[in-house]
């Protein structure tokens, strides 16, 4: 990443600094307040800025930024500064570090970077943290715990001004548990991760844990995200997914989009959707997967069968189209769950 001279502005006050300058300073009853508002700050959120702190007045062109985890591609963020118009890129986290700030600042002429790192669920209604969605041109979920995204964002006030902002033409982007969040349904992780192993063998375990009524984005209607997908084998846990959305009756047509890791997807307004990955990686696909109507079998404690979903696998160079979900310089096959066990209608049976 690199770096930049430019100092941060940084709203963070540690409990131990707080107390201090109250013990320093001697306050009296009417300091104690202030005081306590920003300890309480502290522990609800923290807040970090490079660039001109003053805030830009831009158009933005919209667009989802969609990112497989890993090492972050450059050209992702770059397309969405651009998409920004040059304007403020907000930095949305549940744990981490502000050192994103530099590494965007330097990809492109944005007029901030700033960081939110969400600690608590309180910070949800906090104007300081409200007010900073309101001026950002551009907004970027960073990777985690996408749990910790469903406790402190759903329902809550910084959930209503992310979709103002998308609304409003503001592009939206995220990464890892950021991109698991993104779409209208949502693996939680809320009882831990699941591997496709342990999802195809009982999709009712209480590690498949979905969730929906979160974010309701333009072209991610009906679809649930994935992400580090050939890296950690996922293919078995999305067609998992996708059972439960049609058995459950949350979704007569579920679809999913999986990303490798060091891969984004970019996605127009319109629904024109791009790759685009780091340099070397070795597997730089995006798999675009639609459910094949009911599951044959899908039950507690028993394996999944469920078979010929369509599969669209698109590297950087082919495209997609999310409004028509049809695709162009790209492969398509079908994969299969029976019993548990996946197969596909690639040459030699491959998953990939």
């Amino acid at each position: 990443m690199p770096m930049l001279p430019a100092a941060p502005v940084t709203r963070a006050v540690s409990a131990g600094a707080v107390a201090l300058m109250l013990v320093a300073a001697g306050t009296g009853a009417g300091r104690w307040s202030g005081a306590t508002a920003r300890l309480e700050a502290a522990n609800t959120y923290t807040h970090a800025l490079v660039g001109n702190p003053a805030d830009a007045v831009t158009t933005p062109a919209g667009g989802l930024m969609l990112m497989g985890g890993g090492t972050d591609v450059d050209a992702a963020f770059a397309w969405m500064i651009g998409r920004s118009n040059g304007g403020d890129f907000l930095i949305l986290r549940a744990t981490g570090t502000d050192a994103y700030n530099p590494y965007v600042l330097g990809l492109g002429p944005a007029d901030s970077v700033e960081t939110l790192i969400i600690k608590s669920r309180r910070a949800s209604t906090d104007p300081f943290v409200l007010d900073r969605i309101r001026a950002a041109e551009a907004i970027f979920l960073a990777g985690g715990d996408q749990a910790d995204y469903v406790d402190r964002f759903k329902g809550t006030p910084i959930e209503d001004e992310i979709h103002a902002a998308a609304a409003r033409g503001v592009p939206i982007g995220g990464t890892s548990a950021g991109l698991a969040v993104l779409g209208e349904f949502v693996f939680s992780a809320a009882n831990g991760t699941v591997t496709s192993d342990d999802a195809l063998a009982n999709p009712y375990s209480r590690r498949v844990a979905l969730e929906r009524d979160f974010f309701t984005f333009p072209r991610l209607a009906q679809t649930i995200t994935d992400s580090h997908f050939v890296e950690r084998d996922r293919m078995g846990r999305v067609v998992t997914f996708l059972a439960r959305l049609v058995q459950d009756g949350w979704s007569a047509a579920p679809t999913a989009i999986a990303i490798d890791s060091e891969t984004a997807v970019l996605v127009e307004p319109g629904g024109a959707a791009t790759v685009v990955a780091n340099s070397g990686d070795t597997t730089p696909y995006a798999y675009f997967v639609r459910g094949a109507g009911a599951p044959q079998v899908v039950a507690p404690k028993t394996p999944l069968t469920y078979l010929a979903l369509p599969v669209y696998r698109v590297t950087p160079g082919a495209t997609f189209n999310l409004t028509t979900w049809t695709g162009s310089g790209g492969t398509g096959y079908t994969v299969s769950a029976t019993a548990g066990v996946l197969t596909s209608t690639q040459p030699g049976g491959a998953i990939y």
